[in-house]
């Protein structure tokens, strides 16, 4: 006897339906909310109903999850599945369009029904990858909000000292993200604090703001500083109201900068307790960030079946378009999977191009892509594609072989 439990998930209460084979209703569409006591009853009441028991909902996020693994810990079947997948089933007997919380969950179980042989058991995230995704989510926010400000700073400061972002090329302290040019423009933030004052008097001012903020000093580029100051005329007044918007804004923008380091610090902490941590690590253009961020997005890798399954969570494959005579050769990707994941294969992409590592397999292709005229954005997708495919085999046998040790020491 086979028991379908449709779950409609929203964000404090689901909609339950209780389905067997031919459209026999064991249980009318009714409301949980996702309370303690609740569940437990809702758990008590699936798991004595006779026969086999299958709970089904759509996967969406912070909503599932909870009730997903609630039921799952109560020793449950439980199987989240793409909401696209039961969006599109097409159990109807009427030509009315209905949109129910109460009608999406008969369709989840009849949908359940259907493919009863084909679920998949939900398998909850242990800790490490949950806050592992988490902050990386986090971080890609923080990101955005970080370009956004520094732009509105570099706007703010071409009415008082024009250029200044253009000044250092030293790159962003790990410790505090802290960037140089940012901090000097706290101190120095109008070209009249510059070349208000002779060359040597100013070249002692930097010296001390350099050795009290940890930057090096040049004398040459002291003077480089204040000739290009004194070429500028600042169009906001040298003021206290100018100095207060400028301070603010550099204000917001170095804790945007702390918050990511600090988030930075964290990601690479919580993905080195993870067992393929060494083996992303090791591939080519993966820096510390990077490595956190593709374990992050991509997790377990054992719940892919197959490398394919993978390049299809990206969404950088091209599904075959085919009918009769008709054979559509040149398609798009399908962008179905994670956009954080495509983003940070893009910006792999980038690096390996940039270093041109002759003994790279994923340069080596990308460069025999290019060399046959391909656009830019065919090969740099067939790159990635490589990558995944790369990565797949040698993080999927580096976790095999650290879970055939701890079955070994067990």
């Amino acid at each position: 006897m086979m028991n379908a439990v449709g779950i409609d998930v929203s964000k404090d209460k689901s909609m339950i339906a209780v389905m067997q084979p031919f459209g026999i209703v064991i249980a009318e569409p009714y409301e949980v909310s996702h309370t303690e006591s609740e569940l437990k009853e809702l758990a008590r009441f699936l798991k004595s109903l006779p026969g086999e028991t299958k709970v089904v909902l759509e996967y969406t996020g912070r909503y599932s999850d909870p009730i997903a693994r609630y039921l799952h810990d109560a020793g449950l079947f439980v199987s989240a599945v793409n909401a696209l997948l039961s969006n599109r089933y097409d159990g109807k007997t009427t030509v009315r369009r209905v949109k129910t919380d109460k009608k999406d969950a008969v369709k989840i179980a009849n949908w359940a029904i259907d493919h009863w042989l084909d679920l998949r058991e939900y398998t909850p995230e242990n800790e490490i990858r949950q806050m592992l995704k988490v902050y990386n989510r986090q971080y890609n926010q923080y990101n955005k909000l970080k370009v956004m400000l520094k732009n509105n700073l570099i706007s703010l400061l071409d009415n008082t000292l024009p250029g200044v972002n253009r000044l250092f090329t030293t790159p962003a302290r790990k410790t505090d993200g802290h960037e140089k040019w940012v901090d000097f423009a706290l101190k120095f933030w109008h070209c009249e604090c510059v070349c208000g004052i002779s060359v040597k008097a100013f070249s002692e001012k930097y010296l001390h703001w350099c050795r009290k903020n940890g930057y090096n000093y040049s004398s040459e580029k002291a003077e480089d500083i204040h000739a290009k100051a004194c070429g500028h005329v600042g169009l906001f007044p040298k003021n206290d109201s100018t100095k207060r918007i400028i301070e603010s804004a550099i204000a917001q923008l170095n804790d945007i900068e702390e918050t990511l380091a600090s988030f930075r610090k964290d990601m690479e902490r919580l993905s080195s307790m993870l067992p393929e941590y060494e083996t992303v690590r090791g591939l080519y253009g993966v820096g510390s960030v990077y490595c956190s961020q593709l374990i992050a997005e991509i997790g377990d890798i054992n719940r892919f079946a197959s490398k394919k399954a993978l390049v299809g969570f990206a969404g950088i494959d091209a599904p075959p378009y085919q009918s009769g005579t008709m054979n559509v050769r040149s398609r798009s990707i399908s962008k179905r999977g994670s956009a954080d994941l495509r983003k940070n294969l893009f910006q792999i992409m980038s690096v390996i191009l940039q270093n041109s590592p002759q003994d790279d397999p994923v340069f080596q292709f990308l460069d025999r892509k290019r060399s046959e005229g391909k656009p830019y954005k065919v090969y740099m997708i067939a790159g990635a594609n490589k990558f995944l495919r790369i990565y797949y085999a040698r993080v999927k046998a580096c976790v095999e072989v650290s879970s055939f040790s701890t079955v070994i020491q067990n």
